[in-house]
């Protein structure tokens, strides 16, 4: 809003272009000398002066308070969900083009919450090219032009600045980020179901990652059970997505299966491709994990191509990995081993846990050949990257793996080093260093005794 003084200069030009006098402009609910002192910038109008005067002036209360006609905002608003579905079914670097034009109207009109918008669309946009640094610059630019709003408001801007240092290989902090955010919203009464699912839905690959599996299944539970007060199906979908994984490190591959049939029928209804290519990818994971090679296979690649379409050079990155893994226990290894070595060129940049998973795989196909020495080397590059991000099980695994070779080379001081390094990093099951786990949400609806949210058995 503008300052009184401007508000009524404006005032004061619209009814004379009207040709209205100040009592016809003020009646039947204020009087003539409210709009003379409002006229002459000495008083600061309530909105509901303000809405009054605009719908006898025939303008928008927005053009009103803000100069700015309100077609303007709206056509603003418009361009930033075009930016959107395009970003969904396009490619990342054509979206950042639009939201980058955004950006530049809505801070050229004032409007802090389209501003707000267009830097999330751009973080969203530089997840998905890899460009991790400047996605946590966009979310926090967009946080700060959110400081004053209500928490769930800043829900957004929140997960994707801790996905981005997941990606990153941040776990803990990402961990500490969605749980403090999830631990205020719930102390907050009433909490917001959108953005709770959107936060129990981004925490549960942190956990997986860490080896919290059980606090990862809770996770899931909660978002499962928030999901029918839900009204955005892509965010439904996406639940669906991630809570496949707890559904997997549960032993549960049928519903792991089932939750992501679900997340793909509503994303083929909705056309977003993006989104489409991480449910094959997902669906190839379990696939994999259950021993459906071949099957997991065609829904790698289907994923990896569709990735690559849209230039997600972070996410294709990440495919490529789990689909070398698949190349490998097929017995393909020099297919695996060169999309690997291509992955790696790259250097690190797309995540240390990512790095590590590749110099893991290749430690593998180097020791399945008899190689040693070259599968020892990966595997201390792979303890190297992984110490850096904090992925407990996958630290604790690779240990075992590097203990193995060395036991089985006759260097035992050396595996035993290895083994003492792996159970350092074992976390007890369902737990992190980082204190409880964030409460239930206190939701109406189905309820205990305890007066929380009553979860699916």
């Amino acid at each position: 809003m503008d300052e009184p003084a401007e508000i009524g200069r404006r005032v004061q030009r619209l009814r004379t272009e009207r040709g209205l006098t100040q009592r016809q402009l003020a009646e039947p609910s204020y009087s003539a000398a409210y709009v003379s002192t409002l006229e002459s910038g000495k008083v600061r109008p309530s909105e509901t002066a303000l809405r009054f005067l605009a719908g006898r002036l025939d303008v928008s209360y927005e053009e009103l308070v803000t100069g700015r006609p309100a077609h303007l905002a709206t056509e603003l608003r418009l361009g930033l969900t075009d930016a959107q579905r395009a970003l969904a079914t396009g490619a990342a670097d054509e979206a950042a083009d639009r939201y980058l034009r955004l950006l530049a109207e809505a801070e050229r009109l004032g409007l802090p919450a389209e501003r707000a918008e267009a830097l999330l669309g751009l973080g969203d946009c530089a997840l998905e090219s890899g460009e991790l640094t400047e996605a946590v610059s966009r979310f926090e630019a967009a946080e700060r032009l959110l400081e004053g709003e209500p928490l769930h408001r800043r829900a957004r801007p929140i997960r994707g600045r801790a996905v981005a240092l997941l990606l990153a290989g941040e776990l803990r902090y990402a961990c500490y980020l969605l749980e403090s955010t999830i631990d205020e919203l719930n102390a907050g009464g009433l909490p917001d179901p959108e953005a709770l699912v959107l936060l129990y839905a981004a925490v549960i690959g942190p956990y997986i990652d860490m080896g919290a599996h059980a606090r990862a299944a809770h996770a899931a539970e909660l978002a499962l059970a928030l999901a029918p007060r839900v009204g955005d199906p892509a965010l439904v979908a996406g639940m669906h997505r991630q809570v496949a994984r707890t559904f997997l490190a549960e032993g549960r591959p049928a519903d792991a299966d089932a939750s992501l049939a679900k997340a793909q029928e509503i994303y083929r209804q909705l056309r977003l491709g993006a989104d489409l290519a991480h449910c094959h990818w997902m669906r190839g994971y379990v696939q994999a994990q259950n021993g459906e090679l071949h099957a997991a296979e065609r829904e790698l690649r289907t994923a990896r191509d569709m990735l690559a379409a849209r230039r997600a050079a972070l996410y294709t990155a990440q495919v490529e990995v789990e689909l070398a893994d698949v190349l490998r226990r097929l017995g393909r290894y020099e297919e695996a081993a060169e999309l690997l070595s291509e992955l790696l060129e790259l250097g690190d940049r797309h995540g240390a846990v990512h790095a590590g998973g590749a110099h893991r795989l290749l430690g593998l196909i180097a020791q399945e050949r008899g190689d040693t020495g070259a599968a020892e080397e990966h595997y201390v590059r792979a303890l190297a990257l992984l110490e850096r991000s904090g992925a407990s099980g996958d630290l604790a695994d690779l240990c075992r793996l590097l203990g193995d070779l060395l036991r089985r080379a006759g260097r035992t001081e050396a595996a035993l080093d290895a083994y003492r390094t792996g159970l350092g990093h074992r976390a007890a099951p369902g737990t992190t260093t980082l204190g409880p786990a964030p409460a239930a949400p206190a939701v109406e609806g189905p309820r205990s005794g305890s007066g929380v949210l009553r979860l699916p058995r």
